[in-house]
């Protein structure tokens, strides 16, 4: 991968860069994966215009009710809250996204029906504004005065009118957007730099990057404008010069506004937004250190630096940290193709989105459970002994997280491809087909996982045919293996190199394989494997992946443990702190499968050996309403 050069102007210039593959280039087969997506889709649907739409129709006096209707959405989309209407945004942003990898027509239409009636409500305006809050709140701030993240608000709007355009093509939603920009130009135009840095003081959101997407888009010269004072003075200026502006400050306030930066770079090239970037992951992830789960926060600020046993509570990893730490991940494997940023995804993903979003009981014959069997949005994950998620409702919560719900799982297909010229990366393991274009060549790789059971027997209804085979006795237990193939389809031969991560949590040396023979064996992971041939239609790629309990301390504190298998943390259910027993220095061989294997599945289930009491252990992400325990304290 080519590194940025300069050209003669001093300005740093990406030559050679990775790109995700388009969301209509990746189709995903991986039941857990489709499960989220359609939950997701059909929340999307369920949720009335009507409803989503009411604090703009209500703010442009299109519409008036003599008394708040029954039904409309309460919490931060009550009428009565400072950050009604931010939902609004998330909303048609998840939308466009999903038509844009599954085409769903339905979806689209009513977007775009969404998208029309904001446009009246710019015009019942005066021809700009169109959010869901009045002007003087941003009146209010620039005076000084106390409103509940204005900017933070609006932004959400314009995210989603962007991104309408960017993913479903609505010229509708750009043109809205543009008129609403006139009025964000003319607003600041009116202030020195210092007072535009104590108004970015208040939560901005995402709004940088909103006016470096529409100067992307459009080359209007009034973004590169709006670009310099929406800079972030106050925090890029103490990260670019190597200070720590983070600890006890509020997260998802940063993060955004330096996602942003990011996206700047690309646009521009100026080095100091890609310096930015860096210096805000140094700080926040490589130098701060991260829960097992890949996650940080409690009570949405970042913790002091490599210092997190004292911040175990209820309101640890706030959902929408995740989120936006993941696609800050993101821009970075993008810039440097190093695998580190993948797992670091991978984790999140696990742990975070599949651990936070649409959970599901998993129902077993004869048995019901005592609690819901589905959990919406868990907007933190406790880190607290003993804690349980707690789950909002559909209707009434609407708080932050719910929006950054709908994106993250409309975009499941995202972080798995990508691609630079002739070199294909493979950076996620789920069941999945990707399309690439290589020197004018189609080609496509089939991603599917062997579960090696050797039986499709899933279920007690499935069908009871028996295929009797070696592999079925080959593994009598579970054989702790993420074993995965890679087909090639491709029409002519094509010269090109495929990359496949190995991931950072490999107990024994990963094998990689290409037509049956062995090509590579990796006694580390979080790297890349590179396989440059001249492919054929039908050659086959194999990734042997040897998982196993790995214990994953706290920075601060080496006997406070957590526990791995493969990317997943394991969650003990209990409701009060255990002590755990280990003999000599290997707390991992505290936990032993239990459960291994149902019907044609191998099971993740484990419990502890040798302890004064007994702890089951599953995986995170598939804890509900239980009481649990992630970290441990370990007496050697």
């Amino acid at each position: 991968m080519a590194n940025a050069d300069q050209n003669k102007t001093g300005i740093d210039v990406r030559m050679d860069s990775l790109k995700a593959l388009p969301f209509d280039k990746v189709a995903v087969h991986d039941e857990r994966l489709k499960r989220q997506e359609g939950d997701n889709r059909a929340y999307l649907m369920e949720l009335t215009t009507r409803n989503l739409l009411y604090n703009y129709e209500l703010e442009a006096a299109i519409t008036h009710d003599a008394n708040i209707p029954g039904d409309i959405h309460g919490g931060w989309e009550s009428p009565t809250c400072q950050l009604r209407g931010h939902f609004l945004g998330h909303w048609l942003s998840a939308a466009a996204m999903h038509y844009a990898a599954t085409g769903d027509r339905e979806l689209k239409a009513k977007a775009d029906v969404i998208v029309d009636r904001l446009a009246k409500c710019q015009e019942a305006n005066g021809g700009s504004w169109v959010a869901s809050i009045p002007e003087k709140y941003l009146y209010r701030i620039a005076r000084g005065r106390e409103i509940w993240a204005p900017h933070y608000t609006i932004h959400k709007t314009f995210m989603g009118l962007v991104d309408m355009y960017r993913y479903a093509g609505n010229e509708t939603a750009l043109s809205v957007a543009d008129h609403f920009a006139d009025w964000f130009y003319d607003w600041s135009s009116r202030f020195d730099r210092d007072q535009m840095d104590d108004i970015l003081d208040f939560e901005t959101g995402g709004m940088l990057e909103i006016w470096v997407q529409l100067y992307d888009i459009t080359r209007d010269d009034k973004y590169k404008k709006l670009m310099e004072r929406y800079y972030r003075q106050r925090l890029f200026t103490p990260l670019l010069h190597g200070e720590d502006p983070l600890t006890n400050m509020h997260a998802n306030t940063t993060i955004p506004e330096v996602i942003a930066a990011a996206e700047a770079y690309n646009v521009t090239g100026e080095q100091r937004y890609k310096d930015i970037v860096t210096a805000y992951w140094d700080s926040a992830v490589t130098e701060r250190g991260t829960l097992a789960t890949g996650g940080q926060t409690n009570g949405e600020i970042w913790g002091p630096k490599k210092a997190l046993s004292a911040r175990l509570g209820l309101k640890t990893q706030e959902h929408c940290t995740v989120y936006n730490m993941m696609r800050l991940a993101d821009h970075l494997f993008r810039w440097t193709g190093e695998a580190k940023y993948m797992d670091y995804i991978e984790r999140n993903l696990y742990n975070g989105v599949l651990a936070q979003t649409y959970w599901h009981w998993e129902h077993t014959n004869g048995y019901s459970p005592d609690s819901p069997d589905f959990g919406l949005i868990a907007y933190f994950l406790p880190m607290r002994a003993g804690a349980r998620k707690g789950w909002g409702s559909k209707f009434n919560d609407f708080f932050c997280c719910h929006g950054s719900m709908v994106q993250a799982n409309a975009s499941l297909n995202r972080y798995m491809y990508y691609q630079a010229d002739s070199d294909l990366y493979v950076t996620m393991y789920f069941d999945s087909d990707a399309s690439f274009t290589v020197g004018g060549k189609n080609v496509t790789i089939r991603q599917r996982r062997d579960p090696l059971t050797g039986s499709f027997h899933l279920s007690s209804t499935s069908s009871g045919k028996q295929l009797v085979n070696r592999t079925a006795a080959q593994y009598p237990h579970n054989p702790d293996t993420l074993c995965v193939y890679l087909q090639i389809e491709t029409e002519s031969p094509v010269e090109c190199t495929i990359n496949v991560r190995i991931p950072e949590w490999i107990k024994e040396p990963a094998t990689v394989a290409y037509n049956g023979g062995q090509i590579a064996a990796v006694e580390e992971g979080g790297c890349f494997v590179e396989i440059r041939e001249e492919f054929h239609d039908g050659d086959v790629i194999c990734i042997t992946m040897k998982m196993g309990i790995r214990a994953c301390p706290l920075p601060d504190d080496e006997n406070m443990v957590a526990f791995m298998y493969g990317p997943e943390v394991l969650a003990g259910l209990c409701d009060e702190e255990r002590m755990l027993y280990a003999e000599g220095d290997a707390p991992e061989r505290i936990l032993v499968h239990e459960n291994e294997r149902e019907w044609g599945n191998w099971k993740s289930d484990f419990k502890t050996a040798g302890q004064p009491a007994g702890i089951h252990f599953i995986p995170l992400n598939r804890v509900g309403y239980e009481n649990y325990c992630v970290y441990f304290p370990i007496k050697k």
